[in-house]
């Protein structure tokens, strides 16, 4: 404890001896000014008195030269005041006091020329003189000269650098006493303290008890400090990028020093089928391959799937991987085998029939069962080691995706501690009450917390999830930061928007609007002059397929004109064909849009079109651009990229989007036309405003989505949360908390 406190006070001595060094000088020269001052208001004082004694013609030229040097020498009595001599303008009438310097006894043939005020050198030390004309009315009779001794200025900084002495050495051993006591008090609590505050905890307003009071306002400026850092940043980081996937490389090389990038998910970018006994390439209909396939692209990391397809075990390498897009190899997906039996647990049973319709307000019943949740985690497991095998460095990043590996952030943390882990869910998250209906609902929050960060599309949902942990967990939470504190480690929960990439690949191969209008129109059986409408889904009870079509109907009940003259498209990629509610969901779909069609069809019209068929994305987007309107009308959705693809796709800024007020894409296209898909004559009434909106107004509307849709593109997304990650890394070395034995930080506050 001794040694502690003399490795603060012989420091503090040294600076202090060191302070009054530097003060001495300084205090000379601030008193010898004030002293001169002082001086000339004196002189300036004493000329005053005796040019006012029986006015100064009489006294000074009448009186006889003894009286004149008797009030002289009465004067000069003060300590300060050395001579004092009047020279008039005829040698005959000048005086002075003997003590008056010989230095100056030519004065009466240069005072004139003289400053009013100077200091001398004389042979006793140094004099101020200052010379005051002395008047009657305008004539000038002569100059009166004062003389102070300026020895007293030297005694009187003598006796404060003695002072100044005094004051440093009391002050130093006051400090020293008061660190001796303190450090015997609070040196425990201190290092704590400081431990904590150097480790980022106290930077997540931990109890107030936690933090020593003398800590408390370096905490707060600190805290306050991150933040403001953290926001300027991020604004200067996203302002100055233009958002591309060379913006991706270079903030991997950049930022993230070009580190490995591993991506994990549950459906692949590319499936290989058999077909006519020849291996063919797919792509899936996904929104999430949509939005992560140009990341991938950009990044060349590994994208590690289930591997679904017919053909996929005959295309991969000895260590189940290939190299992906076939035409252009740039990343590589590492495939996963499961069991039919996992398969139908851990996909169909626990993800699809449990957390999807229970994440979803779509009023359908989630299902839970034991087997489910067994398979889920072994599945879980899988995933984490294939992580583990595919990881070349300590220190990954790993961007987990979806509801489908909610166990599987903490299954890599405990593999691979140093790992900067993003996990991204890419679907609702519910409120609290409705999350709790999930048997293992602690072990989901669980398993999600091992995240470095956790995204979702909306704030709204990141509150939601903050308000499930805080109801099921003992964890601490910084609402201010939106950082959750469990076991020790540190999760940011932010939102990320997600979207498409700008500009669309698909486009690339496309023939002009007019082309699509007429090539879609002519492969449906229209004329050329109907108005088309689209929708792009999968056949699921979430996407509002059958509201959707109800709001069809009541526009051809309310406004009969448009039989006839309007035809709607839906293109539904079939969907979790196993699960028993989405078999029973397609027949529904499929008698709906029978019965309407039967009851408004004529001479050869089909007022609804259902394709439950897969589609390629050239063909999905040839639609997009040849119909005049794209209904989006999900009764739940996370974000839904269809929406912002038919933007995408309108170069001709024409067409209206119609899309429900339940999707993360409502927030972001305020343009579009707003639905409530429950309510089906507003879905109607603003169908029939979509059909007779004029060009101009589509114009603006579009214009306005489409600049929006270009600067939040896919790689802005991706962009951001590896800005993040790459920042979280770069605090992990400052710090120094040796989460993996090499020094990193598990965790970092994102404001």
């Amino acid at each position: 404890m001794l040694r502690l406190s003399l490795r603060f006070i012989l420091p503090l001595l040294v600076v202090l001896a060191l302070l009054a060094t530097a003060v001495v000088p300084l205090v000379d020269v601030l008193l010898s000014r004030w002293s001169l001052r002082d001086l000339d208001l004196r002189s300036s004082w004493i000329a005053g008195q005796v040019q006012d004694r029986e006015e100064a013609t009489g006294f000074l030229t009448s009186r006889s030269r003894s009286a004149i040097l008797d009030y002289f020498n009465r004067t000069i009595q003060d300590e300060r005041l050395y001579a004092i001599g009047f020279f008039g303008n005829e040698r005959a009438s000048s005086h002075r006091t003997t003590t008056f310097p010989r230095e100056l006894l030519d004065a009466h043939d240069r005072l004139a020329n003289d400053q009013p005020e100077q200091v001398l050198e004389s042979s006793g030390g140094a004099l101020h003189v200052s010379v005051h004309p002395v008047r009657h009315g305008d004539e000038e009779l002569g100059k009166l000269v004062l003389v102070h001794d300026m020895s007293f200025i030297t005694r009187r900084g003598d006796e404060t650098k003695k002072y100044v002495f005094y004051f440093f050495l009391i002050l130093g051993a006051v400090i020293s006493l008061l660190t001796v006591a303190t450090a015997q008090l609070s040196l425990r609590g201190w290092l704590a303290g400081m431990r904590a505050l150097l480790r980022g905890e106290m930077l997540l307003r931990p109890p107030a008890s936690a933090v020593s009071p003398e800590l408390k306002p370096l905490v707060k400026d600190l805290r306050a400090l991150v933040r403001e850092l953290d926001t300027e940043r991020r604004a200067r980081d996203e302002s100055q990028v233009t958002w591309s996937p060379q913006a991706l490389r270079r903030i991997l090389h950049d930022d993230l020093s070009g580190d490995e990038v591993l991506t994990v998910s549950n459906r692949q970018p590319y499936i290989h089928r058999y077909h006519d006994g020849q291996i063919d390439v797919q792509v899936p209909a996904s929104g999430l391959v949509t939005a992560l396939e140009p990341v991938m692209r950009a990044c060349s990391g590994t994208w590690i799937a289930h591997g679904n397809g017919s053909g996929d075990r005959a295309v991969v390498d000895e260590k189940d991987g290939v190299a992906v897009p076939p035409e252009d190899p740039c990343y590589r997906v590492r495939r996963v085998w499961l069991t039919d039996a996992e398969e139908s647990g851990y996909y169909y049973g626990f993800a699809n029939e449990g957390l999807w319709p229970l994440c979803h307000i779509a009023h359908t019943r989630p299902i839970f069962r034991t087997s489910d949740w067994n398979h889920y985690e072994t599945v879980n497991r899988r995933f984490a080691d294939a992580v583990r095998d595919e990881a070349h460095t300590a220190d990954p990043v790993v961007l987990v995706q979806d509801y489908h590996f909610g166990l599987l952030p903490r299954l890599i943390f405990e593999r691979i501690p140093a790992a900067t882990i993003i996990t991204f869910w890419h679907i609702p998250w519910p409120n609290p009450e409705a999350f709790g209906i999930c048997p293992w609902r602690e072990e989901l929050l669980e398993g999600l917390l091992g995240s470095s960060i956790l995204g979702f599309h909306t704030r709204f949902h990141c509150n939601n999830f903050i308000d499930t942990v805080d109801r099921y967990l003992e964890a601490r939470i910084d609402r201010e930061t939106s950082v959750i504190s469990f076991k020790g480690k540190q999760t940011a929960v932010n939102h990320y928007p997600i979207s498409i990439e700008w500009p669309v690949r698909w486009l690339r191969t496309q023939e002009s609007v007019e082309t699509a209008r007429t090539a879609i129109r002519a492969r449906n059986g229209m004329h050329d002059d109907l108005c088309v409408g689209v929708g792009v889904d999968r056949l699921d009870y979430t996407k509002g397929i059958i509201e959707r079509f109800l709001a069809i109907e009541r526009l051809l009940e309310l406004e009969p004109s448009w039989v006839g003259k309007f035809a709607f498209v839906q293109i539904a990629a079939p969907s979790r064909t196993k699960i028993d509610q989405y078999q029973r969901f397609e027949v529904e779909v499929r008698a709906l849009a029978e019965r309407i069609n039967e009851r408004f069809g004529v001479d050869g019209y089909v007022p609804i079109r259902l394709l439950v068929e897969h589609h390629e994305p050239e063909q999905v987007f040839e639609y997009y651009r040849g119909c005049d309107v794209c209904i989006v009308s999900s009764l739940h959705d996370g974000m839904n990229l269809v929406a912002k693809e038919f933007v995408a796709a309108r170069e001709d800024e024409r067409g209206v989007l119609i899309l429900s007020q339940f999707t993360g894409a409502a927030r972001e296209l305020p343009e579009a036309l707003m639905v409530n898909p429950y309510n089906v004559d507003q879905f109607a009434a603003a169908l029939h405003v979509a059909l007779t909106m004029s060009p101009r107004e589509q114009r603006d509307r579009m214009r306005s989505m489409r600049g929006l849709i270009q600067e939040f593109n896919v790689y802005r997304w991706a962009g951001k949360m590896l800005i993040d990650a790459a920042r979280m890394r770069q605090r992990r070395r400052v710090l120094g908390e040796n989460g993996d034995g090499n020094g990193r930080l598990r965790g970092l506050v994102i404001s």
